[in-house]
């Protein structure tokens, strides 16, 4: 038995099919049946139904499955548990909505560029939902999600920040009413297949608002830049970090009793890269300290999260 057949039997388990499996850890199709085959015929088991399309595992596969990521992970953590932290190398993956790739992210990244250029961040954008399920899954290192999430069993979640959400409107706009700006102007929605929309979505029929959508984004530049054409106002979260590219024509406003967007960094409690992990929260949270909003997250209704 090989570290090597282990991770083959992890990833079909992960990806789904053997094709996929095998691209996940840069072997063939062939490469990656025979190995499972071989450890199979090796331990008299049988690990997947191969009558099902696609294959599944047996219930002992499934058993031998989470030991097998066990093992990997201590396999893998050994030159990590010798060396000190200037010895931080290899590539992390790191998924995170959005909203974070204009700021968070990349503030904290550059910093530990700095002091770890042997250390290799692949950073992919996605909604907190597929974030979940990457996690679940196994095939992502750690992810920056929005909050209510509550960990499952071998997960932990670390809190970033907390952002409250406002109104984005046109500085052209002669109200600083929120609640008179959005009945009376176009409405520049965002996704509700995110997080943050859906919760967007319920303060709004909580307040009884119908507004006028005229388009629904993901992307908060371009929510802001359709914001400057005064073309709508919108709303969207009150970054918790130094602005890179700040706006300083946007008028922001806060809704009373509006909701709040908790952000938090989620990663699998046996990885062997514990260590990179809590470097990337260091960071993150470090970024947030140094561009720390003033207006008291106490003051807003905590009830509410996205």
């Amino acid at each position: 038995m090989s570290i090597r057949m282990l991770k083959a039997v992890i990833a079909v388990a992960e990806n789904g099919t053997f094709s996929k499996a095998a691209s996940a850890v840069f072997v063939t199709h062939a490469a990656a049946s025979l190995q499972i085959n071989t450890l199979e015929e090796l331990l008299n088991i049988e690990l997947f139904d191969r009558t099902k399309r696609p294959p599944e595992l047996t219930p002992i596969g499934r058993a031998f499955v989470e030991r097998a990521r066990a093992i990997v992970c201590d396999y893998e953590g050994i030159v990590d548990a010798v060396i000190g932290d200037d010895g931080l190398t290899g590539v992390l993956l790191l998924r995170a909505v959005p909203t974070t790739l204009v700021g968070l992210v990349p503030l904290a990244v550059s910093s530990l560029k700095v002091a770890f250029p042997n250390l290799h961040i692949c950073i992919i954008p996605g909604l907190t939902n597929d974030l979940l399920r990457g996690i679940e899954r196994g095939s992502l290192d750690a992810a920056i999600i929005s909050q209510p999430t509550t960990p499952r069993k071998n997960q932990t979640l670390h809190h970033i920040a907390t952002e409250p959400l406002q109104l984005r409107a046109s500085p052209e706009l002669d109200s600083d009413d929120p609640i008179y700006l959005l009945k009376n102007n176009p409405f520049i929605r965002f996704s509700r297949d995110a997080v943050v929309g859906k919760v967007i979505e319920t303060w709004l029929q909580e307040q009884g608002l119908l507004v006028t959508n005229i388009t629904e984004l993901e992307s908060l530049e371009a929510m802001s830049n359709m914001v400057l054409g005064n073309l709508g106002v919108s709303i969207a979260p009150r970054r918790c970090e130094q602005k890179m590219n700040p706006s300083p024509l946007e008028r922001r406003l806060l809704l009373e009793n509006g909701p709040v967007r908790q952000l938090g960094l989620l990663s699998p409690s046996n990885t062997a890269k514990t260590r990179v992990i809590d470097k990337v929260l260091n960071a993150m949270l470090d970024a947030v300290a140094r561009g720390h909003f003033a207006s008291p997250v106490n003051q807003m209704r905590t009830s509410d999260v996205i």
